[in-house]
């Protein structure tokens, strides 16, 4: 099965009520995918309405999660 169409991230739009990322389906309702979606490297994005799907174009490194900054700190050395 193939997808609908292919979306840029950046013509989505971010939903607060969703809390998603969001694109007009033909059948009248939202594609919608999730940014823990995107961080999980998925790139469909489904109607909830309809069987049709997208497939988004998006830079995963945009969506990789933070660094953790009690990692990325050097660990202090004791001097005796």
């Amino acid at each position: 099965m193939s997808a609908y169409d292919e979306v840029e991230i950046e013509d989505m739009e971010w939903n607060e009520e969703l809390q998603a990322f969001t694109y007009p389906c033909p059948c009248g309702d939202l594609f919608q995918i999730t940014r823990d979606d995107l961080r999980a490297g998925e790139e469909i994005a489904s109607c909830p309405s309809c069987s049709l799907f997208i497939t988004v174009i998006y830079n995963p490194e945009d969506f990789a999660d933070p660094p953790d900054p009690k990692k990325s700190q050097p660990q202090p050395v004791l001097v005796a």
